[in-house]
């Protein structure tokens, strides 16, 4: 019997400076068949498809339009990039009651759409929402999840390389919990060309006090986000590269290791929370979670990390 042809159809929700970003960046991919960027103000959403599609000569092959609520019903994916702008200074977490009730909304006409799409969240903070997506949702699991570390652990990835002065792509390392002030730095999973730090710092001799780098690099991933909306008021190109990593993973089935968003069912001893962990994604969305032991502070602080999470559910939910 023949299979239908499927086209990767992705539509992206929020049309300011993450969402159109990520939708030029996917583009030059050339991973996607279709992408269509929606937004509450629909003349900015348009002036944005119009200046993307200028493009279409020098892209691979895609079209790229304006969407509709309608869009959900055929997409392989769909990505939320709206939500209020963090302003300097302000936590992921005091977003939250500014953009949950927005998700919820999505996720109904999603439904109402009848959609069977794969739901990724990058609005902040996304590992709430992306719990509340679920929750609201009723899907399996696997089939919303949210941006997590990917771009945390690709600032730790990148800056681990700059100390060693060694190409990030040799370079293996993840932080894992909230996308935020308590995320974790699993330094036991880390290693350059498979040789762990604790082995590769004393032989290559670049630094005096390795302990010392160890927290200055960590601070730094944390403060990332921080400095860049002091700086120039947002972040849009890195957040814009990791989800063109994770939606390409989903479209072309790759079963690619992500820190994404997900939610935990007893995995690392914890549950009902969703956090950036190790997971294989693929075109059903998270498939497995990749669980393996880490060292007892990192697990701790995973832990506190977790219950930081919960307590902005709690409070959201009303649940002791």
């Amino acid at each position: 019997m023949d299979t239908l042809w499927k086209s990767r159809k992705v539509v992206i929700v929020g049309a300011g400076a993450v969402g159109s970003t990520f939708a030029y960046a996917l583009a030059q991919r050339g991973v996607a068949d279709e992408i269509c960027l929606t937004d509450v103000n629909r003349d900015f959403a348009a002036g944005q498809v119009l200046d993307l599609a200028h493009g279409l000569p020098f892209y691979p092959s895609v079209q790229i339009r304006l969407g509709e609520n309608s869009d959900y019903a055929d997409a392989q994916v769909v990505v939320v990039t709206a939500g209020a702008k963090q302003s300097p200074g302000e936590s992921r977490l005091n977003l939250l009651q500014k953009n949950a009730a927005m998700v919820e909304s999505i996720v109904d006409e999603m439904i109402a759409q009848k959609s069977q799409a794969v739901l990724v969240l990058a609005t902040n903070p996304v590992d709430v929402l992306t719990y509340v997506a679920l929750k609201r949702s009723g899907w399996p699991k696997g089939r919303v999840l949210g941006s997590g570390t990917v771009l945390d652990s690709a600032r730790f990835r990148y800056l681990i390389s700059q100390h060693c002065n060694v190409d990030v792509t040799n370079v293996h390392a993840y932080i894992l919990g909230e996308h935020g002030d308590s995320e974790v730095a699993a330094w036991s999973m880390t290693h350059v060309a498979g040789v762990s730090m604790e082995e590769y710092c004393p032989a290559c001799g670049s630094c005096a006090d390795w302990q010392v780098q160890r927290e200055r690099i960590v601070k730094e991933v944390r403060d990332s986000a921080y400095h860049i909306i002091n700086y120039k008021g947002a972040t849009y190109f890195g957040i814009g590269m990791s989800l063109t990593r994770i939606v390409g993973t989903i479209l072309q089935d790759q079963n690619s290791v992500l820190t994404v968003s997900t939610l935990l069912t007893g995995e690392y001893g914890l549950r009902d929370v969703c956090l950036g962990i190790p997971a294989i994604v693929g075109s059903s969305g998270v498939k497995r979670i990749v669980e393996t032991k880490l060292s007892s502070d990192e697990q701790s602080a995973l832990e506190a990390s977790a219950q930081t999470l919960k307590k902005s559910i709690a409070s959201l939910y009303r649940v002791a």
